[in-house]
């Protein structure tokens, strides 16, 4: 189980970008920075990253609780 952290009550949103394929792995970055420009309402709080790989494929995520 994961400890509790001191944001976990504090956020009112979730938003989850993935990606598996080279390019889409290699543009997520830029996905999200585009993403928080759009919409400068939503405070990131707290941030995941997430690597998980199989024999073909590698998969990276970022998890952004927001205000």
């Amino acid at each position: 189980m994961m400890p509790a952290r001191k944001e976990a009550n504090t956020f009112d949103g979730v938003t989850v970008f993935s990606a598996t394929m080279r390019r889409s792995r290699e543009e997520l970055g830029d996905r999200i920075t585009q993403w928080l420009k759009a919409h400068p309402d939503r405070v990131p709080v707290d941030t995941f990253v997430v690597l998980s790989s199989g024999r073909r494929f590698h998969c990276h995520t970022v998890v952004i609780f927001w205000r």
